[in-house]
This record gives structure tokens, sequence and C-alpha cells, in this order.
């Protein structure tokens, strides 16, 4: 699975995932207007796609932000090796860690933020496919 996300400023976006969260930038495309269009961005072999929101896209049609619904309506749950230098990485980038670094009852450590549009993520040393 992919998840796909969408952003009212994508650039500032990826910018931030690529800062914050560790994400590499595989692939952008911009429409005309220079707005992204398209965005494929990597992390330990998994993939994060996301895109400009505009009005007309047929998306925006099916699909809201965090800013539109006032709170996210997800969320995206990311394996990483060392929990707290992630969590501190991504406080330093900015984001609004709401759930700071700490033990989970099923197995490893685990925090949850909010990037700077309201987007959900939860990082984990917990791999539920091992």
């Amino acid at each position: 699975m992919i998840p796909f996300l969408r952003y009212h400023d994508a650039k500032a976006a990826i910018d931030f995932l690529v800062k914050g969260f560790g994400f590499e930038t595989k692939f952008v495309a911009e429409d005309d207007d220079g707005k992204v269009a398209h965005a494929q961005l990597t992390f330990n072999g998994g993939m994060l796609m996301l895109s400009e929101a505009q009005g007309e896209d047929p998306h925006s049609q099916h699909i809201t932000t965090p800013r539109e619904a006032g709170k996210p309506t997800g969320g995206v749950y990311i394996v990483v090796e060392d929990v707290d230098a992630h969590a501190a990485r991504a406080g330093d980038a900015g984001a609004d860690i709401f759930y700071p670094p700490e033990n989970q009852d099923y197995g490893g450590r685990a925090y949850s933020c909010l990037d700077p549009e309201g987007n959900m993520f939860s990082f984990g040393s917990y791999d539920p496919w091992a």
C-alpha cells in the first residue's frame, strides 16, 4: 500500500517531510502553474505520494485536508529504529509532537505527531510484519 496525502503547500510539505522525517524525494511533477501535481517520497523501502490540494482536481471532491476538516482524518504509521532520535529530529523541524516517545504494551516504542499542515504520523520501533 502507498498512502496518498493532499497538502495546501505541497512544496513546503516535501521540504518538511525530507528534513523532519527523513523521507527522500523520488519524483515530483508540477502542473503549468508550478504547483505539485504528483510527488513520490520514499522512506526505508516504503512510499508516500502527495499532491497540492486544488479545488478543480477530481481528488478534491473526495479527499479533504486536516485544515479543511478541522483535524486529522487518518494517519500513517512508519517503522523506525531509533524512535527517540527520530522524534527529536521531527520536533526540531517543527512537528507538533502530541504523543511523546513511550514504550508500548504490545512491544516497541512509539510517538505521534502532526506535520505543519496537520497530517498525523506515528513512528515506532514495533514492526507488525516481523
